[in-house]
């Protein structure tokens, strides 16, 4: 356990495993999220963007993308909602990174593989040369 300001606040607390926030701002985020899920929860608003999420309930955006993060409101169930990717920001529904960057993460992962192994040839083939020098010997 560690001894830390909340962020919120600012107040001391001991920071747990489940816990990232003060008792007070705990017990307010419970709250929201309360307000949060009985939102989405009914059958008219399950299909509610982000934005409109944000709109009805007056939760920040922030927090809402903590609840899905940590796992207490569960996209599956609700199509509209997602996440920004970490790299470009464009929504996503599961893991850290969209498709798009992705894909360009491996295929600049391959390219320097690629250049690395090129890079090992070109050393292995200046071992191999060898210099014959002539000397021009005066008698």
């Amino acid at each position: 356990m560690d001894l830390m300001n909340c962020p919120n606040c600012r107040a001391l607390f001991v920071k747990s495993k489940f816990r990232d926030v003060c008792d007070a701002c705990y017990n307010e985020e419970e709250e929201k999220f309360d307000e949060v899920y009985q939102f989405i929860r009914k059958r008219s608003n399950r299909t509610a963007t982000m934005a409109q999420v944000v709109e009805a309930t007056d939760v920040d955006e922030s927090l809402i993308l903590k609840f899905i993060k940590t796992g207490r409101l569960r996209i599956s169930q609700f199509p509209n909602l997602g996440y920004p990717c970490e790299q470009c920001g464009t929504l996503i529904r599961d893991g850290r990174i969209c498709e798009a960057c992705t894909k360009k993460l491996r295929t600049d992962l391959e390219n320097l593989e690629k250049e690395e192994q090129r890079k090992r040839e070109m050393t292995e083939q200046e071992k191999k040369v060898t210099y014959f020098v002539k000397e021009n010997l005066r008698e």
